[in-house]
């Protein structure tokens, strides 16, 4: 386990935690499982990531650290159903119906996919983009993309082209 910044009694926590899972899993399922090892390496906006094939989750510190209680209630056991889908199901959608019913049958969880975190102390630059219907912020990592025209971003609601938006000056 690598473990910047995060306090001894909130790694315990995230262990302890990670065990209880798999301790779960193994009694419904009624199959063993190693412990996933952890690190705390994820950056930006994600609250944490399962790496399949090595057997481990990445959480991100930051995030940890502001939503304590979240992560060991929700984000822990959504990042350890992933491991435990890919050990029963092989690849499968990320949140398709055998990861969801690993939520539910084992944790006992509402299969939620996106975190609802306060992330302004982790999100960097971004730019300014519209659509027919609303305004978007794009981080740098996509507009970048988009200025190399190595893709294009479209709205989910209206499904145009994201555009910038040009910021004129008048003198």
């Amino acid at each position: 386990m690598s473990a910047c910044k995060i306090p001894a009694p909130l790694l315990q926590q995230v262990q302890q935690t990670i065990q209880d899972c798999i301790e779960k899993a193994q009694q419904v399922l009624e199959c063993q499982f190693a412990i996933p090892n952890v690190h705390f390496n994820v950056r930006g906006k994600v609250a944490g990531k399962a790496y399949l094939q090595s057997w481990e989750i990445r959480l991100n510190p930051t995030l940890l650290l502001e939503n304590q209680t979240e992560f060991l209630q929700q984000v822990i056991p959504h990042e350890i159903a992933h491991l435990i889908t890919y050990h029963q199901f092989g690849r499968v959608r990320p949140h398709g119906k055998e990861w969801q019913a690993v939520m539910i049958k084992v944790f006992k969880l509402n299969p939620e996919t996106r975190h609802q975190f306060d992330v302004s102390s982790v999100q960097g630059l971004t730019f300014e983009y519209h659509c027919q219907c609303q305004s978007h912020a794009i981080s740098i990592r996509r507009h970048n993309k988009i200025i190399r025209q190595q893709t294009q971003y479209h709205c989910t609601r209206c499904k145009a082209q994201l555009q910038p938006v040009i910021n004129t000056l008048n003198d």
